[in-house]
């Protein structure tokens, strides 16, 4: 049986090595004979757009077809989708998507239009692969039908060893793009410590606040030895706020993978649609606020933190195998 993973990388006048979520999902599928095939689009120019639609899709897959097909969607533009689906539905038997975001939860909330076009995408597959149960219920109630089975959490090829320290210092860090995470300007700590990684950094944060420096997903794992990786999305301590808060209640935030795989437990929002799993997995604690971050950090006893350590340390390894792509594909190949 022929397999492949299709992937559109589109070009935004730097060097893009392309998403490290979709570059995992490369990577743990071609151990399983997957062909890896990326495309690359500029979705920045009509004329190049254009040219796409009209000669780069049309001869793509040339004496190529396949018994499967994963897509990882979404690309990023509209028109070159629709062209691309109907494409890929002349070259392959069945069709999947491998689903990184829903942006008519993201950035096109409450748009009507765009989603009926976005239904319409995911009703052309022969299924989709979800990040979790939220995310798939709302599809369903929202008129997507074909089957859809959830990932649960994303994998992360992690090339840094596993931290083992389990040592209880009431110590937190954020990574993340610091320019839509102004909450951090509003937290203020005691007796704990939160140590900031990003890029756009702030020149307001208050006690108990530190920014390190920026670096490549594969370096900075090597300086998350805090006790806890911090999930959270806005401008407000106590809710996550704006189109990415909303989107936490649908999705699979990626630098949960980042931490959880690097060893450490995390802090996340309770209504977030992952926290059900962080719970249930025992690998972190699920928060309505931080505007007492200190508070709850100091009701986490050490024998507590000792076990939430350990359950990640043994879910690490299962991130680093990509044990839940693997089962998510067998999953919807068998529905």
């Amino acid at each position: 049986m022929k397999k492949a993973v299709f992937t559109i990388e589109e070009y935004n006048g730097v060097n893009n090595a392309g998403p490290k979520a979709k570059n995992d999902i490369d990577f743990f599928l071609k151990k399983e004979n997957f062909e890896i095939i990326h495309q690359y689009f500029n979705v920045h120019s009509k004329v190049k757009k254009f040219k796409d639609a009209y000669w780069t899709i049309p001869h793509l897959f040339e004496n190529n077809a396949f018994d499967e097909l994963f897509f990882q969607y979404p690309t990023y533009s509209s028109f070159l989708m629709k062209r691309l689906i109907k494409k890929m539905r002349e070259k392959t038997k069945k069709l999947f998507f491998i689903i990184h975001d829903v942006e008519s939860l993201r950035l096109f909330q409450n748009d009507k239009i765009y989603w009926k076009g976005e239904r319409a995408l995911f009703n052309a597959t022969d299924g989709l692969i979800v990040h979790n149960y939220k995310m798939k219920q709302w599809l369903r109630e929202n008129g997507v039908t074909v089957p859809m089975v959830e990932l649960g959490i994303f994998d992360y090829d992690n090339p840094q060893n596993v931290n083992q320290s389990s040592e209880f210092e009431r110590t937190v860090c954020f990574a993340g793009n610091l320019a839509k995470s102004n909450f951090l300007d509003k937290v203020s700590l005691q007796d704990g410590k939160l140590e900031v990684f990003g890029s756009h950094p702030s020149k307001h944060y208050l006690n108990g606040v530190s920014y390190r420096g920026q670096m490549s997903p594969d370096e900075l794992p090597k300086k998350l030895t805090q006790n806890f990786g911090l999930v959270w999305d806005g401008d407000q301590l106590d809710t996550c706020s704006g189109k990415f808060g909303n989107y936490m209640r649908y999705n699979n935030p990626h630098k949960v993978s980042l931490y959880l795989s690097s060893g450490q437990p995390v802090i996340i929002w309770k209504k977030a649609a992952l926290a059900e799993f962080i719970l249930k997995n025992n690998v972190g604690i699920a928060v309505d606020s931080l505007e007492n971050l200190d508070k709850i950090l100091d009701k986490v006893t050490e024998k507590q933190y000792q076990l939430m350590k350990h359950n990640t340390v043994q879910l690490a390894t299962s991130l680093r195998n990509g044990q839940f792509i693997l089962q998510a594909v067998k999953d919807i190949e068998n529905y």
